[in-house]
């Protein structure tokens, strides 16, 4: 049976007009929702399924489908889907990228803010009912006129440059591809061109991590790394935990060889009770959460409707992955 696709994950988002437009877009006698928990109606599905529609990542099931083609998994950040075997079998594997990019950008801000202007602290000196007004003070800087480094420029990493364009800020961009600048980009690097992130560790007030976690990006920012930037210089991490090395970045914030770091994501996640990330100075945590924008289904659904209609043409898929975002290091 040709095109049948399966919704197997009912916790997707696609309810109402939403479902409405998806069957409309497949053929509601080809569209299929069985939950991901119901092992036997999953292994029926999977029987015949030539497209999978998931809310979270591909397992053995699907790779082990005979029919199956096209698998979408609706999230961003598809480490866990990335693995060899989906290359060894030539199954097309795409994301909902983008979906939540402004919001990913503005979390980014948020982190860059509140270390620029050592919130925390003020923020412990008002619950104690202190006027805090210290000499270190004088040594603050505003984010206009710094510069922040941007690794990744994909959805995230370009909505981010707009914003941090429009504080003032020197937009410095790491991308695989050598592909013009986006817009709000003073100047674009790429490993195409053989360029590594060093001149941006070298400049950067601010390093900003929202690339994909890959074999190639695992421990990107390590010891050697961090020892490059500046010591007044903050790094913040909405990628994946593994994308930096969290030991290392731990030992420089106590050494004082780094201002501060915000974590959206740690390496394991979530850490240990005991973990020593919880208590290290000016590092500041949030849960791998981000506040969710209006039309965020919808905004998975474009990706879907359009990816639809690309496959049925024949024509590159949107937010495909490709060997290049491999990770073989785990699931």
């Amino acid at each position: 049976m040709a095109e049948r696709v399966v919704m197997i994950d009912t916790e997707t988002p696609f309810k109402g007009a939403n479902w409405d437009r998806l069957a409309d877009a497949v053929g509601p006698d080809r569209l299929i929702a069985v939950s991901s928990r119901d092992a036997a109606a999953v292994e029926d599905v999977l029987k015949e399924a030539e497209i999978a529609i998931l809310a979270g990542d591909l397992d053995q099931r699907y790779l082990a489908a005979p029919r199956l083609r096209w698998v979408h998994c609706d999230h961003a950040g598809l480490t866990r889907s990335a693995r060899p075997e989906v290359f060894q079998r030539g199954l097309i594997v795409t994301g909902s990228a983008g979906r939540s990019g402004p919001a990913l950008a503005e979390h980014v801000l948020m982190f860059a803010l509140m270390l620029s202007y050592r919130y925390p602290d003020l923020y412990e000196a008002q619950k104690q009912h202190k006027w805090l007004r210290t000499p270190e003070m004088k040594n603050l800087c505003a984010l206009y006129g710094r510069t922040i480094g941007i690794i990744g420029m994909g959805h995230t990493g370009r909505e981010l440059a707009m914003r941090a364009k429009a504080f003032g800020m020197r937009v410095l961009g790491y991308r695989r591809r050598a592909l013009s600048s986006p817009p709000g980009v003073d100047r674009m690097f790429s490993a195409d061109r053989g360029e590594t992130i060093d001149p941006i560790l070298d400049e950067a007030d601010i390093l900003a991590l929202v690339v994909n976690l890959s074999d190639a990006t695992w421990r990107l920012i390590d010891d050697r790394a961090i020892r490059r930037m500046k010591a007044s210089a903050i790094i913040v991490n909405l990628s994946r935990g593994g994308v930096i090395d969290q030991a290392a970045l731990i030992a420089a914030l106590k050494e004082k060889r780094l201002a501060g770091a915000g974590l959206d994501v740690t390496d394991p996640e979530p850490p240990a009770a005991d973990d020593p990330v919880w208590d290290t100075p000016n590092l500041l945590i949030t849960p791998h959460f981000t506040a969710a924008l209006p039309g965020k289904a919808e905004r998975s659904l474009d990706v879907i409707v359009e990816n639809l209609r690309r496959y049925r043409a024949g024509q590159p898929l949107l937010n495909r992955i490709t060997e290049e975002d491999v990770w073989s290091k785990g699931t």
